[in-house]
């Protein structure tokens, strides 16, 4: 995984850790602070079978984070048996002894969980949710099922169709996607045959169909015991009583055999190697260079955080001076850390521009890099970047489940969460000579791997003296999968227990939905302000949106209010871009301008110490815009690179040829807001002028805010704008109504050699305003938008073995909506999963139950206790408030809307508003073997796009 350092990181003078064992010594904090300091308080405890336990109490919210992690990922899995690690993060969400069929996940959407999820890397897989406090017996009783009394429910049938979900979602993530092969042509020739690290996570497609039953249980058997698992719980949580619960349900797992401590295996270079691709989903040039580095942890770890961050990021950036500033090749560099357990690797990225040579970017990547040996890094970049760390550690604390995470990691990789007091001294010690050594040490004349993946028949852009890669494609042939019958129930003996593991715990005392408190002020100059108060962690958020964006604009100007919100981060009247960049990360602030469908938006996130000082620098960006023309030259060639790269990609090739059809040539939304090539290229730095003139106004203005900031603080900071911002009138236009198609319609986008069919189909629908919207996206629960807990993903993932993942939802805002069904099939039951989705849809209302609407109940209605959680969260909430003229306490009356719905009702709603016969099916897929199939659909010749 990426080298997420700057999420562990903050300031020793701010944040301390210390834990108490259980029958061990208590060791006190290691240093006296004061008393308004950051704390993370926590409990560890071991069971006798070797369960390590770590407790976290935050009561800030009436809900709990559970999370089981396993010290397994691929690196423990065998050459020629790869992707197991991976497979089990998928199994072990099925079905356990007393879970019954459907698991974790069926249990999910009874007890209102956030969605039960896992992840899986080179070193361990995690299983993860957040509940509702007073289902966390359930979810203890839950994780401990899966550890202990599992594997005897995987069965033949079930492994089968559990291969299928997952070369579906290696198609959907690698071979279906622009670059997606890049990770393992580097992996596979920076690490030598047979390290752990030269195979992908997600394993070979070959590998996974050639696993055995019994290559399978042995991999379970020997990796997840008890001694090899931390459980994690965070949250409104009390530590006696989840002690006592820990110990009922894992007390009696056995413990497995003694796990050997995985040594570290650095890896050497003995040669630099260019190899290249010719990518049939890619549309520009990319060149990757990636050299040896160090584990997670290493010392060396930290300074080489600092230089990766410096090299590349922002306007000072060595890199970025050269190649995007200067050679104008790119506009983005990347260069991070990619580290874990045994070894680490460095990795640069650059995706050119159209038709750029790559030893043209290499040239300037050697240049870059001189610039960086003859001036090193000041104190002052060295503290700027410091700074930014310290914001993005917090964010991550802003949830008991980031908590939870950040606490499993210390005690999987470092042996101790404490290990957060000696992980903050090590970035405190970087010094400037620090950053220069590492940098010598693993880049300056070292060997590296550099790959260069170009367009098909675009190979004269590659490095010179580059080798073929070797990359294995999947041939597209008609009935290849084998088939299964995922209905078969498993027949086995179940594991014996001290009691009935098979009565699932009651609920606790349920909580109530806490609705924040909101303060809102309406300034003269018309600007609305919307508020919540959280001292919960040292931060604010905060947007200043103004209505309008893409919907203020004329069709033959498209991306006129994206380039100018752009622009607008791009330096003040008195500021150049780079002293802006500098001012906002000097104060480890965060600060973006955007435009979206219906608004211009500048956003940002902020210590509360800063927040006036970063209101002052929003107020520069917003009232004095620089109008700078090179900047405005580098963003234009910006966004015309993304918007080629989009041509290249599946998904949002389905996205803009779906709203093509839905909206018509007339209607603004037909079209993307970043512009056509064509309407880029012709728009001024004077259209920009006059769009910031004309359309953006305080009257349509609304400013929310959340976080450790008093309603006073923030008005007061938000004067300079409210006095010297020009009020004028400018009103939002009507548009066209969308197109509702009359009958059915097919439209395939042709992308030879897909091996995944793209979808989506549906058609105009409610806005969020409308009072059936809450509603219909309720009954929408048990279709498509209930994840596990849905007809679609039961049908065409777990039945039939079509898809990763499938989803329906109603979207709506103030000024449209629409229902859509998003997937991405294997392509050679293209055609059969569009049926089986019609079919679905035609008999949805029909087939409705009682069962589906008493587990949509309780889903909708316990998850409500963790709907404002986070910062994030209660900013959505104050967006709705605003925008879409909702009541406060809306998720209240939203409750209300629940417990009275009947089967009638939800009925009477699918008969209104799902009409599968009146719908627009667009496809992205391979035409030449999937186009002529789709007329079994019944709606005559699919229409080819392209």
């Amino acid at each position: 995984m990426k080298h997420a350092k700057s999420t562990l990181l903050i300031l020793l003078i701010l944040f301390t850790v210390w834990s108490c064992k259980e029958n061990e010594e208590k060791t006190e904090p290691q240093v006296e602070q004061e008393a308004q300091e950051f704390k993370v308080d926590y409990e560890k405890f071991t069971l006798d079978n070797g369960l390590q336990v770590i407790l976290h109490v935050d009561k800030s919210d009436p809900v709990a984070a559970v999370a089981l992690t396993a010290h397994v990922g691929s690196a423990r899995e065998k050459a020629g048996r790869t992707g197991f690690a991976h497979l089990f993060e998928h199994l072990l969400f099925l079905e356990s002894e007393n879970l019954g069929k459907g698991g974790l996940d069926q249990m999910s959407a009874r007890i209102g969980g956030s969605g039960a999820n896992g992840s899986t890397s080179r070193d361990r897989t995690n299983y993860f949710q957040t509940v509702p406090k007073d289902a966390l017996e359930k979810m203890i009783w839950a994780e401990a099922d899966k550890l202990g009394y599992f594997i005897n429910t995987v069965t033949d049938p079930v492994l089968a169709k559990e291969k299928q979900v997952v070369k579906n979602e290696k198609r959907q993530r690698v071979d279906n996607q622009p670059y997606g092969f890049n990770s393992s042509v580097i992996n596979s020739n920076l690490y030598p045959e047979g390290h752990p690290y030269s195979w992908e996570v997600i394993g070979s497609l070959e590998d996974l169909q050639n696993a055995t039953l019994e290559d399978v249980k042995e991999f379970y058997k020997r990796w997840y015991v008890p001694n090899n698992v931390t459980l994690t719980i965070a949250g409104d949580i009390d530590i006696a009583q989840t002690k006592t619960w820990v110990k009922k349900y894992f007390d009696e797992i056995p413990k497995g055999e003694d796990i050997p401590e995985e040594k570290k295996q650095p890896v050497t270079l003995t040669a630099t190697k260019q190899l290249y691709y010719e990518d049939n989903f890619a549309r520009l040039p990319r060149l990757t260079m990636a050299w040896p580095g160090v584990p997670e942890y290493d010392k060396d770890s930290y300074a080489l955080s600092v230089l990766t961050d410096y090299l590349s990021n922002g306007k000072k950036a060595p890199l970025n001076k050269v190649l995007v500033e200067k050679e104008k090749l790119t506009d983005n560099v990347q260069f991070y850390q990619n580290n874990a357990e045994i070894a680490g690797q460095l990795m640069l990225s650059v995706t050119a521009f159209n038709a750029t040579h790559l030893d043209t970017v290499a040239a300037a990547i050697k240049e870059g890099l001189k610039d960086f040996e003859t001036h090193g890094i000041s104190e002052a970049d060295l503290n700027r970047i410091k700074a930014g760390q310290e914001t993005d550690f917090y964010r991550g604390l802003s949830s008991v489940l980031g908590k939870g995470f950040q606490l499993a990691q210390y005690e999987i990789f470092a042996g101790d969460p404490g290990f957060i007091n000696q992980d903050v001294q090590h970035i405190l010690a970087v010094t400037p000579e620090d950053v220069m050594r590492v940098y010598n040490t693993y880049i300056k004349g070292k060997n590296f791997i550099a790959t260069s993946i170009v367009p098909k028949g675009q190979g004269n852009l590659i490095l010179e003296n580059s080798e073929l890669a070797n990359i294995v494609e999947e041939e597209i042939i008609e009935g290849a999968e084998a088939t299964f019958d995922a209905s078969i129930a498993a027949d086995y003996e179940k594991t014996p227990s001290s009691f009935d593991r098979s009565i699932e715990p009651d609920y606790g005392e349920s909580p109530d939905l806490i609705i924040p408190k909101v303060w809102k002020q309406d300034l003269a100059s018309g600007i609305k302000v919307f508020g919540i108060e959280n001292t919960e962690v040292p931060l604010v958020e905060f947007e200043l949106e103004i209505k309008g964006g893409l919907l203020l604009e004329h069709i033959e100007k498209v991306g006129v209010s994206n380039l100018m919100a752009r622009l607008m981060s791009k330096g003040t009247k008195n500021k150049t871009p780079e002293a802006l960049e500098n001012a906002i990360e000097s104060l480890g602030a965060q600060v973006y301008s955007y435009a979206t469908e219906n608004s211009v938006t500048i956003a940002g996130t902020t210590l509360a110490k800063h927040f006036d000082a970063t209101m002052d620098l929003v107020t520069e960006m917003l009232l004095e815009p620089r109008w700078d023309e090179d900047e405005f030259n580098l963003l234009k060639q910006s966004t015309i690179s993304s918007i080629q790269r989009q041509k290249a990609n599946p998904n949002s090739i389905v996205s803009h040829e779906f709203a093509k059809q839905l909206y018509g040539k007339d209607n603004i939304l037909a079209y993307n807001n970043d512009g056509t090539e064509a309407s880029v290229n012709s728009i001024t730095i004077a259209d920009l002028q006059n769009f910031y003139s004309e359309k953006l106004t305080p009257q349509l203005t609304n400013f929310h805010v959340v976080g450790s900031i008093s309603e006073t603080e923030v008005v007061n900071a938000l004067q300079a704008i409210n006095k010297n911002w020009a009020s004028k009138v400018a009103t939002i236009p009507k548009l066209p109504e969308a197109k509702f198609p009359e009958t059915s319609k097919v439209y395939f986008y042709d992308v030879p050699g897909a091996k995944q069919s793209v979808i989506k189909f549906g058609y105009p629908s409610l806005k969020a305003t409308d009072a059936d919207y809450y509603a219909a996206s309720v009954m929408n629960y048990r279709l498509g938008g209930g994840s596990f807990a849905s007809q679609l993903t039961q049908e065409l993932r777990e039945g039939k073995g079509y898809t990763y993942g499938i989803r329906s939802r109603f979207d709506g805002d103030a000024y449209k909506g629409e229902f859509s069904i998003n997937s991405g099939v294997r392509t050679n039951v293209t055609y059969e999963s569009a049926a089986l989705v019609k079919e679905i849809l035609a008999n949805y209302g029909t087939n409705y139950t009682e069962d589906d609407l008493e587990i949509t109940k309780g889903y909708t209605l316990k998850s409500s206790a963790r709907a404002f959680e986070t910062l994030d969260a209660k900013l959505s909430m104050l967006s709705n408030i605003s925008n879409l003229g909702y009541a406060d306490d809306y998720a209240k009356q939203r409750e209300t809307i629940v417990k009275d719905l009947s089967v009638a009702d939800v009925q009477a709603l699918v008969k209104k508003y799902i009409t599968p016969n009146k719908m627009i099916y667009i496809i992205v897929g391979d035409a030449k073997t999937q186009l002529s199939k789709l007329k079994a659909l019944g709606f005559g010749d699919a229409i080819l796009l392209n």
